[in-house]
C-alpha cells in the first residue's frame, strides 16, 4: 500500500503555523520568516519527508516551455538516434521540450508511449516508424494533438509521411553494384514478411528490395531472408554462403545487419570488396574507424527531422491531417571501402 504523501498542511500543523508561513520557507520569500520558525518548518519539513508537486507547481506559473511526444524505434541506431538529435534541438529552439520513447517495433509498447505522452500534455506527437497506426492516430484524433508519421508505417495510416524515397534507395544500392562495379550476381539481404520479421523495419526493406529487384530483374533477383537483428543476419548469411555459389555482392537491407553481414563474409574467407561487394543503408557518417568503411544510401536526415516537426508543430488547428503530404526525400550514395571503388572515386564521395 502506497503511504500518503505529505501535503502543506500537514507540514503547517506539524510545525505549528499557517500554509502560508511554509510557502514562505519553501520559496524562500515574498514575505520574511523569523529564523526559529523558519527551523520548526524546515524540521516538519524532514520530518514528513515533504516533497513539492512539481507538477502543479508548473500550473501556476507562467509557461515558457511546451512538450513534444517522439517515438522511435531505437535510438542506438544511427540513423534514428540522428533524427532524435535533429528534432531535439529545432525543437527547443522553438520552446518545446522533447519526451522519447523506444517502441521496438512493438505495437503496445507504441500505444502505451502515445497514450501516457497524450496524458502528459504534448502539443503535437512524432512517429518515427510506426508499428501501430490506427490505434495511436485515433489516440491523438481524439486528443485533438497532431501526429507526424517519420520514416515508415506499418499500417498505412491516410497522413502524410515524412521520409526517404527507399525504392530508389534500393536501385541506387544495386545500380552501383551492377553498373559501376560489373558485379554480376548481386543478393539482397534482408526479411520483410510478417513471417521472418516480428518487430523491425520490415516495410523499409521491402520496398527497398522491390528497387533492387528493378536493377537486377526479377529472373536474377536472389534474397538472403533474415529477421533483421545482427544474430539473424549473421546465421542467415553464413548459411548461405556454405550452401550457395558465392555472389560477387550483397546489398544489405538495413544498417543494423551490415557489420554481421561483413563478419560472415570474412569467416566464410571471402575477401571484402575482392570477392564480395557489400552496399548497405544509414550507416553512422561520423564513424570511420571499422577495418572496413561501409559504403551506403544515406538519407537527409536533416531535411526528414526540419520537416516532421515543422509539420507538427505548424499544423493549423488540432488536426491529424496536416496539409498536403510531402513528397518522399531523395538519397544519396556514400562511397566507402566495401564496393571496391578506387581511392580516386571515394575522394569525391558522397555521389548522386
Amino acid at each position: 500500500m502506497t503511504a500518503k504523501r505529505a501535503t502543506l498542511a500537514d507540514v503547517a500543523r506539524r510545525a505549528g503555523t499557517s500554509t502560508a508561513v511554509v510557502s514562505y520557507v519553501l520559496n524562500d520569500g515574498p514575505r520574511p520568516v523569523s529564523d526559529a520558525l523558519r527551523a520548526r518548518v524546515t524540521a516538519a519539513l524532514d520530518e514528513l519527508n515533504y516533497r513539492p508537486d512539481r507538477a502543479a507547481r508548473a500550473l501556476r506559473r507562467p509557461r515558457r516551455w511546451r512538450h513534444l511526444g517522439l517515438l522511435v524505434p531505437d535510438v542506438r541506431l544511427p540513423l534514428f538516434g540522428t533524427l532524435v538529435g535533429h528534432i531535439e534541438i529545432e525543437a527547443r529552439h522553438r520552446d518545446h521540450l522533447t519526451l522519447i520513447g523506444n517502441t521496438a517495433y512493438d505495437p503496445e509498447r507504441e500505444i502505451e508511449f502515445a497514450a501516457a505522452f497524450v496524458d502528459s500534455g504534448i502539443e503535437g506527437l512524432i512517429v518515427v516508424g510506426g508499428a501501430n497506426g490506427p490505434a495511436t492516430a485515433e489516440l491523438c484524433r481524439q486528443a485533438r494533438i497532431p501526429i507526424v508519421w517519420v520514416h515508415n508505417n506499418r499500417d498505412h495510416v491516410d497522413a502524410g509521411m515524412v521520409g526517404a524515397d527507399h525504392a530508389q534507395a534500393g536501385r541506387l544500392a544495386a545500380n552501383h553494384l551492377a553498373r559501376d562495379h560489373r558485379r554480376r550476381s548481386i543478393v539482397f539481404v534482408g526479411g520483410f514478411t510478417p513471417d521472418e520479421v516480428a518487430h523491425g523495419d520490415r516495410e523499409t526493406v521491402a520496398q527497398r528490395y522491390e528497387g533492387y529487384v528493378s536493377v537486377v530483374g526479377p529472373a536474377a533477383a536472389q534474397r538472403i531472408p533474415t529477421d533483421l537483428t545482427p544474430a539473424g543476419a549473421y546465421d542467415a548469411v553464413r548459411r548461405y554462403l556454405a550452401d550457395h555459389p558465392t555472389p560477387d555482392g550483397l546489398v544489405v537491407g538495413t544498417y543494423a545487419q551490415a557489420a554481421a553481414t561483413l563478419r560472415a563474409v570474412a569467416d566464410a574467407g571471402l575477401r571484402i570488396p575482392e570477392d564480395v561487394a557489400v552496399v548497405g543503408y544509414d550507416a553512422d557518417a561520423a564513424n570511420t574507424y571499422a577495418p572496413l568503411i561501409l559504403t551506403t544510401v544515406q538519407q537527409p536526415i536533416d531535411d526528414i527531422a526540419r520537416t516532421a516537426l515543422s509539420r507538427v508543430l505548424d499544423a493549423a488547428g488540432n488536426t491529424n491531417s496536416p496539409s498536403a503530404p510531402p513528397s518522399p526525400f531523395g538519397v544519396h550514395l556514400s562511397l566507402g571501402e566495401t564496393c571496391g571503388c578506387t581511392p580516386e572515386r571515394l575522394a569525391s564521395s558522397p555521389v548522386g
